[in-house]
């Protein structure tokens, strides 16, 4: 009933951009939290970064200053640009997001397929 697609990844070179978008679509109520999450090949998943429905952010220090999350909310749309790309930022990253389905009282986390980011010269 409810996806969520990532685009903008792919390959980039050390100090490189990129931005990522998600879009939330179905039947939805209401969106809470947006975020994106990354996932290193051996490692565990982590926050990059989250925005709430009223545009307070949360950065990971990894990223603070580099990184910067933005929504809209008519869109159910939110979108991470990258800059200063360091090769440890190479993972898959993942939007998640924080919402309510039409007709329903509760709050879910749903993910998206997830979008690889590969930062190498």
């Amino acid at each position: 009933q409810v996806q969520l697609v990532e685009s903008g990844g792919g390959l980039v070179q050390p100090g490189g951009s990129l931005r990522l978008s998600c879009v939330a679509s179905g039947s939805i109520g209401s969106i809470n939290t947006m975020g994106w999450y990354r996932q290193a090949p051996g490692k565990e998943r982590e926050l990059v970064a989250e925005i709430t429905s009223g545009g307070t952010t949360n950065y990971a220090d990894s990223v603070k200053g580099r990184f910067t999350i933005s929504r809209e909310n008519a869109k159910n749309t939110v979108y991470v640009q990258m800059n200063s790309l360091k090769p440890e930022d190479t993972a898959v990253y993942y939007c998640n997001a924080n919402l309510r389905v039409r007709f329903s009282g509760s709050y879910y986390h749903y993910w998206g397929q997830g979008t690889q980011v590969t930062v190498s010269s």
